[in-house]
């Protein structure tokens, strides 16, 4: 008796070190991906004339960056993606939370086997979807191919009603691409392994959690590239 009891201590023993181990892979995955998402950012800000308009970025209510979005793989016939999605709190971008995109069309290159996709939340209605267990770009939320240019105004009929403006890169180079037909759902993952316990979407990108430290870089490429103004120190 004594012999199996320990037995049974020492594999459940063993079940805690793994699962705590899978645990640590996953936060250092997120991590990646944030670092990731961090240098795409950053490349839209020096793209010059040929990236993201910056008067859209300071126009828009939340920002979506999904590094390698991947074709084909283990996702039958489809695109698969995990990124970050950060909503403004005032004139700020606030903290990041967990995003997965699937399907849709997402403008590979002929040969290429991955790219990165950018997407830019217009308004109230389309911010609020980014709550939802999952939803459909083209189906239940309007979206549109963005535009490409440092300070275009990008008064098109198109960008005027789209709820979401969406970009892909590949190979370094950004184009405006309408994702008909993908879908956006919540990384439940992703946010436990980057915030360390399970957090509701809408209390990250419409509530007060703040901003984790693996997170601030991120969050501050997004707001230096709007060019928000400087937030000030905390008072000590």
């Amino acid at each position: 008796m004594r012999i199996t009891f320990s037995l049974i201590l020492l594999l459940g023993m063993g079940g805690v070190g793994s699962f705590a181990a899978d645990k640590a892979k996953e936060r250092e995955h997120v991590l990646n991906r944030l670092k990731e998402s961090t240098d795409m950012v950053k490349e839209m800000a020096g793209a010059s004339d040929k990236g993201i308009p910056k008067d859209l970025m300071a126009k828009c209510k939340c920002a979506i960056i999904v590094p390698g979005v991947k074709k084909g793989g283990f996702i039958i016939a489809g695109k698969y993606g995990r990124g970050f999605a950060s909503c403004k709190k005032g004139a700020r971008f606030g903290a990041p939370s967990g995003v997965i995109v699937e399907g849709g069309s997402f403008g590979f290159q002929i040969g290429g086997s991955e790219t990165d996709v950018i997407m830019l939340v217009m308004n109230e209605k389309g911010a609020e979807r980014l709550t939802a267990s999952k939803f459909t770009l083209g189906g239940d939320a309007s979206v549109a191919a963005g535009p490409v240019g440092r300070e275009t105004t990008a008064q098109t009929d198109a960008t005027m009603r789209a709820e979401v403006l969406s970009w892909s890169r590949s190979r370094g180079v950004f184009g405006g691409v309408a994702l008909d037909g993908a879908t956006l759902r919540p990384d439940d993952d992703s946010i436990e392994a980057l915030y360390a316990k399970k957090i509701e979407p809408k209390d990250i990108l419409f509530g007060s959690t703040p901003v984790p430290s693996s997170g601030r870089q991120f969050v501050a490429e997004l707001n230096r590239f709007q060019g928000a103004p400087a937030k000030a120190p905390a008072k000590k």
